[in-house]
This record gives structure tokens, C-alpha cells and sequence, in this order.
């Protein structure tokens, strides 16, 4: 009978095996988005307050392809809004202001905004403390971290100053009156500012709604379209 001999077991021959695979890669980071604000001029005196370093101004956060900025109505529910990037209806473009870059996809900046305008109802819009370069510069510090240029709401900071001597309908009043308009003549001031109103709803994308919101009425369907269409 014969006897098959089989191989001696070899530690070291087994330690010689085949490499591990490679590590895999480390996700790739997500692309920085640059983050502008669309600056308006809401009178034509800024042509002369500008050199100034002064101006009437409104402006808008551009981020992923769309603007979002802030307006007064009468109703407590968002008045944050987006529109065309460099074309919100009633004011005129003047420039862009690269503030910097986020990382936040398309569909986290929308999250982050309608969790913000929470605090920025349309009935809390203020002229002097509250109004739509107040939310701009908030976005951008959130978005980037860092500030918007000074000078694009330097009136607001002056006439916060001068709060306790400003007439009472300018400082709250005046806000919110839903069908007010900011004009501007060669005569004076005339009520108006970032003022959302029913002319101007049809060339809104819309208003974003917020989380919260538990008011459902005729006018707020108008004003507040689904967060789909963002």
C-alpha cells in the first residue's frame, strides 16, 4: 500500500499571500458654491449717495442659481421670497458683491432658509432693525461666515442712531402697510422699502414657507406656494 506524503504546512509560505486590497478613496469634498449679494438701487439719488459710500439700497442672497431676499406684508407668515437672480421686480440692479463660498448643496441652502424665515416673518419687517439688508447680511454669515459690505446698509445703522427721534409711523407703522411703496421725488421721501405687495406677488417665484406655520387662510395661499416649486 502506498502512502501519499503531503506537503509540510509552511507558516512562511502562507504569510507570502496576495496584498490587501487598497483603502478606498476619501469622499471627494463637495464643491464651494460662491455666494453673491445683488445689490439695488431703490432711489435714483443713489447715483450721487454712492460716491459717498451712502445709498438707499435693497438686496438679495444669489446662491445655487436663485436670490432669496425679504420683504414686508401684513401677515404673520414668511416673508423671505426668491426670485430671478439680478431681477427683483421694483428696484434696479446696480452690482454683484462676491461675499464667499459655502459648501451647503442646493436643496440644504433651501432647508437652511426656510428654517430661517421663521424669524423673518413679513409683519416683522422694520425699516431701521429689521429690514431686507438685515437679512442678507445674516445669510451671508451663516452661508460663509463672513460680513456683507458696511456701506450697503449704512443709512439703517445711522437712522438706528437717531431711533428715539425718528416719527413713530416711520420707526413701525410705516412697514407694514402691505400696499405701501417706497418712491422717491425730488421733493422728499415717500413711504417704501423692500415692500412686498399684490402687484408685485405675480413676478415673485414665491414666498418660502416655514416649517411652523400653522396659518392657512385665502391670502396666505396666495402668498405662500408650496416648497416644491423652490
Amino acid at each position: 500500500m502506498r502512502m501519499r506524503v503531503l506537503p509540510a504546512f509552511s507558516a512562511a509560505a502562507d504569510s507570502v499571500a496576495a496584498p490587501p486590497p487598497p483603502a478606498p478613496p476619501p469622499p471627494t469634498p463637495a464643491a464651494a458654491v460662491k455666494v453673491y449679494l445683488n445689490i439695488y438701487d431703490i432711489s435714483p439719488i443713489n447715483n450721487y449717495l454712492y460716491w459717498f459710500g451712502l445709498g438707499i439700497f435693497h438686496s438679495g442672497v444669489e446662491v445655487h442659481g436663485m436670490e432669496f431676499g425679504f420683504g414686508a406684508h401684513e401677515y404673520p407668515t414668511s416673508g423671505v421670497f426668491q426670485v430671478e437672480p439680478k431681477s427683483c421686480p421694483g428696484f434696479i440692479f446696480r452690482r454683484s458683491v462676491c461675499v464667499g463660498t459655502t459648501d451647503m448643496s442646493r436643496s440644504e441652502v433651501r432647508t437652511f432658509l426656510e428654517d430661517l424665515a421663521e424669524d423673518y416673518h413679513g409683519d416683522t419687517y422694520h425699516l431701521i432693525v429689521k429690514n431686507c439688508n438685515h437679512f442678507t447680511a445674516d445669510v451671508c454669515k451663516r452661508l460663509t461666515g463672513k460680513p456683507t459690505p458696511g456701506w450697503v446698509n449704512r443709512l439703517a445703522r445711522l437712522g438706528s442712531v437717531c431711533n428715539c427721534v425718528l416719527p413713530e409711523n416711520i420707526k413701525v407703522n410705516a412697514v407694514r402697510d402691505g400696499s405701501a411703496h417706497l418712491e422717491f421725488s425730488d421733493d422728499g421721501l415717500e413711504s417704501n422699502a423692500s415692500i412686498v405687495d399684490d402687484s408685485d406677488i405675480d413676478d415673485l417665484d414665491h414666498l418660502l414657507t416655514t416649517p411652523n406655520s400653522g396659518i392657512v387662510s385665502s391670502i396666505d395661499k396666495t402668498l405662500t406656494p408650496g416648497r416644491d416649486s423652490l
